[in-house]
């Protein structure tokens, strides 16, 4: 199949929901599970990346050792701290703590810089049982099975979003990464049905694709935007225009666009190459009103 180009024109048909009102519960509750005793920074740059594409009020679950440093960091957000393991990860006693939490979110990002441990696939399971819009990354997407959640029969507005790079998607798909590269998109639908999602393939060149066979093409963005946390910005650009109300493939087509605009934007201020991730949030404003 040829994909769609993913473009401003594109994304006519989707448009995002407006701003009711100045006061934050209509922007929506996000949740953003993220971090680790060594990635304390992925959670801050997630959930940066969530306030600055809209979200209104902010949480953030992370490792208890990094709490405090990720509450001096956002200062707009109500920092969770969770039990962790030996290797700074989320402990088993953090599922029943995230599903409480997750109950009364409109929206949750989960995954980027968690440590990768045997209760990642427990989280993602609680995650998905829950109400919330979701979008899963990174760690979370090693240990995903098709099997979980209510999701499996739900309508396209409860469907969640997987945030896969090559590997990743290997991992869901239980195959080599080499298979992947060599066909992305064919990949990317495989697992859009297998888990019954909207997934992104990221690459130089990113596609989108849903359950029910469509797909879209992004080739725009710059050189910068493969640097460390990148992803982390993406991740929560997703979150934050879930969380202001757009549906997961709304969300979704316009982060990845907005995420490629940025970096085209900071190229133009900065260079090609040389910008930081912590960089990118800060142009997402100004583009979303942009037409």
């Amino acid at each position: 199949m040829t994909p769609e180009p993913l473009t401003r024109a594109t994304l006519k048909l989707f448009p995002l929901p407006g701003v009711e009102d100045g006061a934050k519960e209509t922007k929506g509750r996000i949740l953003v599970v993220a971090g680790c005793r060594s990635m304390p920074g992925a959670a801050i740059l997630t959930a940066t990346a969530a306030m600055r594409a809209g979200a209104g009020k902010l949480r953030i679950a992370t490792a208890a050792s990094i709490a405090a440093h990720v509450a001096a960091a956002m200062p707009e957000a109500l920092v969770i701290g969770l039990d962790e393991d030996a290797d700074g990860g989320f402990a088993a006693s953090s599922v029943d703590r995230l599903g409480d939490e997750a109950a009364t979110a409109d929206a949750i990002v989960a995954g980027p810089g968690m440590e990768r441990n045997a209760v990642c696939g427990n989280i993602a399971a609680a995650l998905i049982e829950s109400p919330a819009k979701l979008a899963l990354d990174a760690a979370l997407l090693r240990n995903l099975s098709p099997s979980d959640g209510r999701r499996a029969d739900a309508d396209t507005h409860c469907l969640p979003i997987l945030l896969p790079h090559a590997g990743e998607l290997a991992s869901l798909l239980d195959c080599d990464k080499a298979d992947v590269e060599a066909d992305p998109l064919g990949s990317g639908l495989e697992a859009a049905k297998r888990y019954r999602a909207n997934v992104l393939v990221k690459g130089v060149e990113s596609h989108v694709v849903t359950p029910d066979d469509r797909a879209w093409r992004f080739t725009g963005g710059a050189p910068g935007l493969g640097v460390s946390g990148s992803g982390d910005v993406l991740a929560g650009i997703v979150g934050g225009l879930l969380s202001r109300g757009a549906d997961p493939l709304t969300a979704l087509l316009w982060s990845v666009l907005l995420h490629g605009e940025a970096g085209e934007a900071l190229s133009r201020k900065i260079g090609p190459i040389g910008f930081l991730a912590r960089e990118i949030p800060g142009e997402i404003p100004a583009l979303l009103t942009r037409r």
